[in-house]
């Protein structure tokens, strides 16, 4: 579907475009005949006369809304120029109708695509039926997502032995529930209170809310914020030999991400994975995964553990992002040894549950369950890691070690990758950045083959413009 705007560019940069599309005048010409103007400036017009996507200058619609809606936001995101105003697929279009390849899916959450049909469908029935009851009452669908959230599970071979379901808004909610969930189990095991330490590792990110930014041991976050809640401790990720001492006797909660996404698409071991759980089991300590931005099948199983053997089961698993495709929806899957500790008004959330999102998540675990779906997501890993080989042999000396499992995918680079997002965005592609000097790849679940391949080829040139 193509976003069509009467919107007039007064930039230089447009009329260059424009007379590039002239019979008989070349960008070239064009920029040699103004020449008048300083060289300086020759050289943007020509550049951005080369580009399909240059970013949107000054003096751009795009930078006129900005400017006008700036300073009533906090400004806690720095972001580049475009304007996205509508989308489909893998598909974005901005306010000056420029088109972009989205390998960025809402950083995980778009995983049916932008304004899949299913989803807006039911978006607009259930808005017209019942958005909101509050949980003072039942609902049809809070039941409903839940039920479906432990048959899929165990039907998956996940977490053998989920039990029940807590509905909330977010990533960072379903952290903080499960943190609070973890205590509350200390508190029952051992009534002293001493059982209340909380672990968690290196690189991790777990969210911005007091309780999860404690537990991301990263100074960027914590620092501006800084004390922290108490009692969390730091351990290393992926270092089986140190568990033992970082796990212990008055340990409450472990919370580990299968994959790390922010972190830098750092995948954990199998064995770590067991060696951990062995020791929570061990010390009575809750096993936490974080598969927020990892699970509902972008690893090409339902949740990314579904490789694990039982005995590294978590206790506790926390989702959002692709559970609402967009909406804000959250969930904290739990076990009957944490289910049975949680008491009435233990915990809460006003928006959590309601029918809107519940119905929403309801249709996504659905659809993102689909065998077929998940076989499509490794073929199509498969077609990335092809592409990132090219890449490294074409560009030894910046593209390093390939990680991720199925569309979550990371490209390691030796510098700062903030050139290369910029020019492949001038080119149509949008791709972030995780860790350190990192490339993340999170498309829809739904790309296809030949997206995956243009948008490779956009990457490829961006490199090389960088290159030269």
């Amino acid at each position: 579907m193509a976003f069509k705007l009467s919107l007039r560019r007064q930039s230089t940069a447009l009329a260059c475009s424009w007379a590039a599309r002239v019979p008989g005048v070349s960008r070239r010409s064009f920029a040699s005949a103004s020449s008048s103007l300083a060289e300086g400036v020759q050289q943007t017009i020509q550049r951005d006369a080369s580009l399909p996507n240059p970013d949107p200058k000054a003096d751009s619609p795009s930078a006129a809304l900005v400017d006008d809606h700036a300073p009533f936001m906090v400004a806690t995101y720095a972001r580049p120029p475009p304007v996205f105003v509508q989308g489909e697929g893998s598909w974005l279009w901005d306010i000056e109708n420029r088109k972009y390849l989205d390998f960025t899916a809402g950083i995980a959450v778009t995983a049916l695509g932008h304004c899949d049909a299913g989803f807006t469908r039911i978006l607009a029935d259930q808005a017209k039926t019942l958005v909101h009851a509050s949980n003072l009452y039942y609902n049809p669908w809070t039941g409903a997502l839940s039920k479906l959230l432990i048959e899929k599970t165990l039907e998956s071979g996940c977490m053998r032995d989920a039990n029940a379901v807590f509905v909330c808004n977010s990533g960072s909610e379903a952290n903080e529930a499960a943190i609070k969930f973890a205590r509350k189990v200390g508190k029952v095991v051992d009534p002293s209170g001493d059982k209340h330490d909380f672990v968690s590792f290196n690189n991790a990110f777990h969210g911005r809310t007091m309780g999860s930014l404690s537990a991301t041991h990263n100074p960027k976050y914590q620092k501006p914020f800084s004390p922290m809640v108490p009692g969390f401790r730091q351990a290393k990720y992926n270092d089986i030999e140190s568990i033992p001492a970082a796990v212990t006797e008055k340990t409450c909660g472990v919370i580990v991400e299968p994959i790390q996404g922010e972190g830098g698409v750092q995948t954990a071991s199998p064995e770590f994975l067991v060696a951990l759980a062995k020791r929570c089991r061990e010390v009575g300590a809750v096993l936490i995964y974080d598969e927020i931005q990892c699970g509902l099948s972008r690893t090409g199983t339902f949740w990314a553990h579904g490789n694990l053997p039982e005995e590294a089961h978590p206790d506790i698993l926390t989702t959002a992002k692709a559970l609402g495709n967009g909406y804000p929806v959250g969930a904290v899957l739990v076990n009957t040894h944490v289910s049975e500790k949680i008491k009435v008004g233990d915990h809460g959330t006003t928006f959590g549950g309601n029918p809107l999102a519940c119905r929403l998540a309801h249709y996504m675990v659905s659809r993102l369950s689909e065998p077929q779906l998940q076989k499509d997501v490794l073929a199509k890993s498969n077609l990335f890691r092809d592409r990132f080989q090219r890449l490294q042999a074409r560009f030894p000396e910046l593209v390093g070690e390939i990680r991720g499992r199925g569309l979550i995918l990371g490209l390691q680079l030796t510098e700062d990758p903030s050139p290369i997002v910029q020019a492949a965005r001038e080119r149509g592609l949008l791709v972030i950045t995780a860790g350190t000097n990192t490339l993340r790849f999170v498309p829809s679940l739904t790309v296809t083959n030949e997206e995956i391949d243009a948008g490779l080829d956009m990457l490829e040139d961006a490199i090389a413009a960088t290159r030269a």
